[in-house]
């Protein structure tokens, strides 16, 4: 039987700490060459867009994938698992986890390539995904004061008061991002942005900047100029990166940036890649993997079949 999970069924089982470990795990298994992912794919039609990407995590007991629609603003997502007897085991609606293994897989690069402690954190966007990945960066930081800036002044004094009430921490309401950034140990941008959002010389030269808002070729969240100042080049897939990193692929384009440069997640995970000997700048490029979606769904999946009481139904058995 398969089990059928709704956004409601998803927000009650989900842990971030679960994520974090799942994610983690199906990067080390995919730096060790042992999982698979495949990159997105896209399908234009009029008025619509359909996304789709698939992975195996082993250390899960699951392939899948992910698909999801863009129509009109309106974002529909859906994650099919299957056994690896080829069963299929769940089909979950995706939004809410999708947040939660972004989160994890920027927490996850933050500790692997080692940040400051205790650290001062900047998140540059205040939406959706904004709150799963500050959520996340907690679970792996010490952090002392996190500053969040978007350019809706309202939106970004609610976003603060709450994030300061749910996560226990001095959260500060910044009003540019520049005075967010300058200082900062952590740096996360996460908007929706078809420009960048941060410029170079507000940046530390110590920060780790996680880019994580757009995974488009023709958008970008960061100028080539900060691409050539990382010391540390980490995306989530190079095949993926090369396809969609705006970022790194206009950087690439100004004779910035050289594909060579670029390091896995998952080979910094599986301890494939040898640290600087000095600190510097660590950029990560974070444009999702269906990996991380199959991570995360296998968690939410095994919880769900330990509680009981969730929808199933006979479905391609």
């Amino acid at each position: 039987m398969a089990l059928i999970l709704r956004e409601s069924d998803v927000q009650d089982l989900i842990e971030m700490d679960d994520v974090i470990a799942a994610v983690e795990d199906a990067m080390r298994q995919l730096g060790e060459g042992d999982a698979h992912n495949e990159p997105r794919r896209r399908a234009f039609a009029p008025g619509g867009l359909l996304n789709v990407m698939f992975a195996s995590y082993p250390n899960g007991n699951c392939t899948g994938l992910k698909a999801y629609t863009v129509s009109d603003g309106h974002v529909r997502f859906m994650v099919a698992v299957f056994r690896l007897d080829g069963a299929l085991d769940a089909l979950v609606e995706a939004d809410f986890m999708g947040a939660y293994r972004t989160g994890a897989a920027t927490a996850i690069a933050a500790k692997a390539v080692g940040t400051r402690r205790p650290s001062k954190v900047a998140l540059i966007g205040t939406g959706w995904q904004a709150a799963t990945q500050a959520l996340a960066l907690t679970r792996v930081v010490e952090i002392d004061e996190m500053r969040v800036f978007s350019r809706n002044a309202d939106k970004r004094a609610i976003f603060a008061a709450e994030q300061a009430e749910h996560l226990g921490i001095a959260v500060v309401d910044s009003p540019t991002a520049e005075k967010a950034v300058r200082g900062a140990d952590i740096v996360v941008t996460v908007t929706t942005s078809h420009e960048p959002v941060l410029e170079s010389k507000w940046v530390e030269p110590h920060a780790f900047v996680a880019a994580v808002g757009s995974n488009y070729r023709n958008r970008a969240e960061v100028r080539p100029e900060l691409v050539a100042r990382a010391q540390t080049v980490v995306v989530d897939q190079l095949i993926a990166a090369q396809l969609e990193s705006g970022d790194l692929i206009q950087a690439a384009e100004a004779g910035k940036f050289d594909w060579h440069e670029a390091v896995e997640l998952g080979a910094v995970v599986a301890g494939r890649w040898e640290p600087p000997d000095r600190p510097g700048i660590t950029l990560f490029e974070s444009h999702g993997i269906a990996l991380w979606d199959l991570a995360a769904a296998s968690v939410v999946v095994t919880e769900a079949r330990r509680r009981g009481s969730y929808e199933e139904i006979e479905f391609l058995v």
